[in-house]
């Protein structure tokens, strides 16, 4: 099952309706305010999460009738931020694919904490990527093959989210690696390019933020 996940941030509604409209979802959940923008497009979600701190009560309001759409109401006083939420009901949901559009905005400190949350999904593995106009970015922690013809971007950026990721072999990128390594503080894996029509990342254990970013 293939699920999406609208939050808060900045969604531009053109590549929101794209997004939808190109992908087969079985399930549209919506993230606190990220209601917001669904409502205005015209497309209701499944579930509807979050403590409701930031969407409007009479847009909220317009979806407590409808039997077809649950809500889930948490408190504001919690430990999971709410797109954590929603990446565990998607989970639980047994998604086999999560796409996750508005968790990139102004808040930097989100940002962070999204990318973060992806291990979860990631652990239970499950693919998962946040995705806007401009970046896409998931966590792997195996290896992984990257087809040319999939990827919408030009630069292809790795960045360790464990303290360090060793042995790793770039294969069909402008700049290449052989047994090579990231560890925190090291720029070494920022703005490659895939050259070949295939690209391998392989590496040892360790977990890496790969963003293909178009800018």
């Amino acid at each position: 099952m293939k699920t999406l996940i609208v939050t808060g941030g900045n969604i531009e509604k053109k590549f929101l309706l794209k997004t939808i409209n190109e992908s087969e979802f079985e399930t549209i959940i919506a993230v606190d305010n990220g209601l917001k923008i669904l409502n205005e497009i015209k497309v209701n979600p499944q579930h509807i999460v979050g403590d409701f701190d930031t969407v409007k009560s009479e847009i909220l309001d317009l979806y407590k009738a409808d039997t077809s759409i649950k809500i889930h109401k948490f408190n504001p006083i919690k430990d999971n931020t709410d797109t954590d939420i929603a990446i565990r009901l998607a989970v639980e949901l047994k998604s086999d694919e999560i796409i996750i559009l508005g968790a990139i905005g102004t808040r930097i400190d989100h940002l962070l904490g999204n990318i973060h949350v992806l291990k979860y999904a990631l652990d239970s593995n499950i693919k998962c990527k946040i995705i806007d106009e401009n970046n896409e970015i998931q966590l792997i922690d195996k290896t992984t093959i990257i087809k040319k013809k999939d990827i919408t971007k030009k630069y292809i950026s790795l960045i360790p989210l464990t303290e360090k990721v060793e042995h790793i072999n770039l294969k069909g990128f402008k700049y290449e690696l052989k047994n090579g390594a990231l560890t925190m503080g090291s720029s070494l894996g920022i703005s490659n390019e895939i050259s070949k029509e295939e690209a391998i990342i392989e590496f040892g254990d360790g977990i890496l933020i790969i963003i293909n970013s178009k800018d």
